[in-house]
């Protein structure tokens, strides 16, 4: 998800559609909840397991692979079937099991594969966990996604118009302090527009908005990160025009913990917050 990218208008285009035909099934899934939306979350949580074992092996998933994908479903199963704690636990025990076998099948990146599985399953679990929240977990997941789509669409935007210095030129070589700007300031457009639907205070969701559209953007440049560490330009091939899951869903796995935190913390949905 690039904030600065200089896309053919074929290329746009396809991405335009591809991006009107995912979109609606993930608010669907979020709107109608059980069982669509875990089969949905399982479905590309089991996608980016496959595109981060293929990254980390630099070709097909191997044996490797196949267990940290099954290993990656585990947790998503126990968050809809036992809850948020024993999913946790089994998240980081899988990590240990992952990295194990990674090692003793000689793989060259025990320690990245045992990450991927974290960086994937536990986002899922939160997600899932905040879906689970009675009145607010449907409202502040479709919030979620909003800030997120925002924060993409406004980097994209005002990254591509204005260009300028690069905001972490060692990591990605086309993110800009613009993108930066611009999608924060959509992300807040997004939190403003919730509070008006909402009919409640509009500060509090404008600033919390603009700062996860930051941790969104932390998000992708992690992935950029490990994309370089791999030598690939996507995760994969998946979503035309877009690249993979990982491509689209970095922000997204970056965003959702920290609201996951937030919501601990304030002992209930960021939503009602004054």
């Amino acid at each position: 998800m690039p904030l600065l990218a200089r896309a053919e208008p074929g290329l746009l285009t396809l991405r335009i559609l591809s991006a009107l035909v995912l979109a609606p099934i993930a608010v669907a899934a979020v709107w109608f909840g059980s069982p669509w939306l875990p089969i949905l979350t399982a479905i590309a949580a089991a996608g980016m397991a496959w595109e981060w074992a293929r990254l980390c092996r630099g070709g097909p998933v191997g044996t490797t692979g196949a267990v940290l994908i099954a290993a990656v479903l585990v947790p998503i199963i126990l968050a809809v079937t036992a809850g948020i704690g024993p999913a946790i636990a089994v998240a980081a025990a899988a990590a240990a099991i992952v990295f194990w076998i990674a090692a003793r099948e000689h793989e060259p990146e025990p320690r990245w594969f045992a990450l991927g599985l974290l960086w994937i399953a536990l986002p899922c679990v939160l997600l899932l966990w905040l879906a689970s929240a009675e009145g607010a977990g449907r409202l502040t997941l479709l919030w979620v996604f909003a800030i997120v789509w925002a924060t993409d669409i406004g980097a994209y935007m005002v990254g591509r118009r204005i260009g300028g210095p690069l905001l972490a030129p060692h990591w990605s070589p086309r993110k800009t302090w613009a993108g930066m700007i611009g999608g924060a300031g959509c992300a807040a457009l997004a939190g403003w527009a919730t509070a008006r639907l909402l009919g409640v205070s509009a500060l509090p969701l404008v600033l919390l908005s603009a700062g996860l559209a930051i941790v969104e953007q932390f998000g992708d440049l992690a992935e950029s990160v490990a994309k370089r560490r791999f030598g690939v330009k996507d995760s994969s091939g998946l979503i035309p025009g877009h690249g993979g899951l990982l491509d689209r869903l970095d922000g997204l796995l970056a965003v959702i913990p920290a609201v996951a935190l937030l919501t601990l913390i304030g002992g209930g949905s960021v939503l009602t917050w004054r």
